[in-house]
Protein backbone atom coordinates (compact mmCIF):
# COMPACT_ATOMS: atom_id res chain seq x y z
CA UNK A 1 0.00 0.00 0.00
CA UNK A 2 1.32 3.39 -0.98
CA UNK A 3 0.20 6.62 0.77
CA UNK A 4 0.73 9.73 -1.33
CA UNK A 5 -0.66 13.12 -2.25
CA UNK A 6 -3.89 13.17 -4.20
CA UNK A 7 -3.43 13.43 -7.96
CA UNK A 8 -5.98 14.56 -10.51
CA UNK A 9 -6.11 11.02 -11.92
CA UNK A 10 -7.40 9.88 -8.47
CA UNK A 11 -10.60 11.91 -8.65
CA UNK A 12 -12.87 9.23 -10.15
CA UNK A 13 -11.49 6.47 -7.91
CA UNK A 14 -11.70 8.65 -4.81
CA UNK A 15 -15.26 9.80 -5.43
CA UNK A 16 -16.33 6.24 -6.25
CA UNK A 17 -14.79 5.06 -2.98
CA UNK A 18 -16.51 7.80 -1.01
CA UNK A 19 -19.84 7.04 -2.66
CA UNK A 20 -19.52 3.35 -1.86
CA UNK A 21 -18.77 3.78 1.86
CA UNK A 22 -20.66 6.93 2.87
CA UNK A 23 -24.38 7.58 3.13
CA UNK A 24 -25.79 9.82 0.40
CA UNK A 25 -25.95 12.96 2.56
CA UNK A 26 -22.39 12.46 3.82
CA UNK A 27 -21.16 11.70 0.32
CA UNK A 28 -22.62 14.93 -1.10
CA UNK A 29 -21.11 17.03 1.72
CA UNK A 30 -17.77 15.26 1.44
CA UNK A 31 -17.58 15.54 -2.34
CA UNK A 32 -18.14 19.30 -2.11
CA UNK A 33 -15.53 19.61 0.64
CA UNK A 34 -13.06 17.50 -1.36
CA UNK A 35 -13.47 19.70 -4.42
CA UNK A 36 -13.09 22.87 -2.35
CA UNK A 37 -10.03 21.54 -0.50
CA UNK A 38 -8.38 20.43 -3.74
CA UNK A 39 -8.80 23.94 -5.17
CA UNK A 40 -7.32 25.53 -2.02
CA UNK A 41 -4.60 23.16 -0.86
CA UNK A 42 -4.38 19.72 -2.41
CA UNK A 43 -1.41 18.73 -0.21
CA UNK A 44 -3.87 18.06 2.60
CA UNK A 45 -5.70 15.35 0.66
CA UNK A 46 -3.94 11.98 0.71
CA UNK A 47 -4.76 8.65 -0.85
CA UNK A 48 -3.67 5.11 -0.14
CA UNK A 49 -3.35 3.26 -3.40
CA UNK A 50 -2.99 -0.36 -4.36
CA UNK A 51 -1.76 -0.20 -7.93
CA UNK A 52 -4.24 1.98 -9.78
CA UNK A 53 -7.00 1.52 -7.21
CA UNK A 54 -7.73 4.12 -4.52
CA UNK A 55 -8.03 2.04 -1.35
CA UNK A 56 -8.37 4.93 1.08
CA UNK A 57 -8.55 8.70 1.28
CA UNK A 58 -8.20 11.34 3.96
CA UNK A 59 -9.26 14.94 3.61
CA UNK A 60 -7.73 17.52 5.89
CA UNK A 61 -7.86 21.27 6.03
CA UNK A 62 -6.34 24.15 7.90
CA UNK A 63 -8.74 26.73 9.25
CA UNK A 64 -7.57 29.59 11.50
CA UNK A 65 -4.13 27.95 11.91
CA UNK A 66 -5.68 24.72 13.18
CA UNK A 67 -5.35 21.44 11.32
CA UNK A 68 -8.53 19.41 10.95
CA UNK A 69 -9.04 15.81 9.98
CA UNK A 70 -12.26 16.19 8.04
CA UNK A 71 -13.01 12.77 6.57
CA UNK A 72 -11.21 9.43 6.29
CA UNK A 73 -12.58 6.53 4.27
CA UNK A 74 -11.23 3.10 3.36
CA UNK A 75 -12.69 0.79 0.74
CA UNK A 76 -14.44 -2.19 2.35
CA UNK A 77 -12.10 -4.67 0.62
CA UNK A 78 -9.05 -3.04 2.24
CA UNK A 79 -10.22 -2.54 5.83
CA UNK A 80 -8.27 -4.03 8.72
CA UNK A 81 -4.88 -3.38 7.14
CA UNK A 82 -3.97 -0.18 8.99
CA UNK A 83 -4.71 2.06 6.01
CA UNK A 84 -6.73 4.63 7.97
CA UNK A 85 -4.01 4.80 10.63
CA UNK A 86 -1.39 5.33 7.93
CA UNK A 87 -3.39 8.11 6.32
CA UNK A 88 -3.97 9.81 9.68
CA UNK A 89 -0.27 9.58 10.53
CA UNK A 90 0.87 11.01 7.20
CA UNK A 91 -1.61 13.88 7.41
CA UNK A 92 -0.46 14.62 10.97
CA UNK A 93 3.09 15.00 9.63
CA UNK A 94 1.86 17.51 7.06
CA UNK A 95 0.02 19.48 9.73
CA UNK A 96 3.16 19.50 11.88
CA UNK A 97 5.25 20.71 8.92
CA UNK A 98 2.84 23.62 8.62
CA UNK A 99 3.21 24.45 12.33
CA UNK A 100 -0.51 24.50 13.02
CA UNK A 101 -1.42 25.61 16.52
CA UNK A 102 -3.59 22.53 17.20
CA UNK A 103 -4.75 19.40 15.39
CA UNK A 104 -8.42 18.50 15.73
CA UNK A 105 -10.80 15.83 14.48
CA UNK A 106 -14.05 17.04 12.97
CA UNK A 107 -16.73 15.26 14.95
CA UNK A 108 -19.91 15.57 12.95
CA UNK A 109 -22.73 13.04 12.84
CA UNK A 110 -21.02 11.24 9.97
CA UNK A 111 -17.68 10.84 11.77
CA UNK A 112 -19.07 9.24 14.93
CA UNK A 113 -18.12 5.68 13.85
CA UNK A 114 -14.42 6.57 13.43
CA UNK A 115 -13.93 8.59 16.62
CA UNK A 116 -12.89 5.41 18.44
CA UNK A 117 -10.11 4.98 15.87
CA UNK A 118 -8.84 8.48 16.59
CA UNK A 119 -9.09 7.78 20.34
CA UNK A 120 -6.98 4.64 19.89
CA UNK A 121 -4.33 6.85 18.27
CA UNK A 122 -4.14 9.09 21.34
CA UNK A 123 -6.68 11.77 20.53
CA UNK A 124 -8.52 13.05 23.61
CA UNK A 125 -12.16 14.17 23.76
CA UNK A 126 -10.89 17.78 23.74
CA UNK A 127 -9.36 17.07 20.30
CA UNK A 128 -12.78 16.42 18.76
CA UNK A 129 -14.23 19.50 17.10
CA UNK A 130 -18.00 19.68 17.66
CA UNK A 131 -19.40 22.89 16.29
CA UNK A 132 -22.46 24.35 14.69
CA UNK A 133 -20.16 26.55 12.62
CA UNK A 134 -18.92 24.51 9.67
CA UNK A 135 -15.34 24.49 8.47
CA UNK A 136 -14.75 26.70 5.48
CA UNK A 137 -14.35 23.70 3.16
CA UNK A 138 -17.90 22.67 4.04
CA UNK A 139 -19.50 26.09 4.45
CA UNK A 140 -18.10 27.51 1.21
Amino acid sequence: MHVRSFQLADYHGATSLLQSVLCEECYEETKEALTRQLSWDSDLVLVASDGDQVAGIIIGTIDNNRGYYYRVAVHKDFRGRGIAKGLISRLRARFEQRNVSKILVTADKHNEPVLTLYSSLGFEPSDFYHSFQKLSIVAG
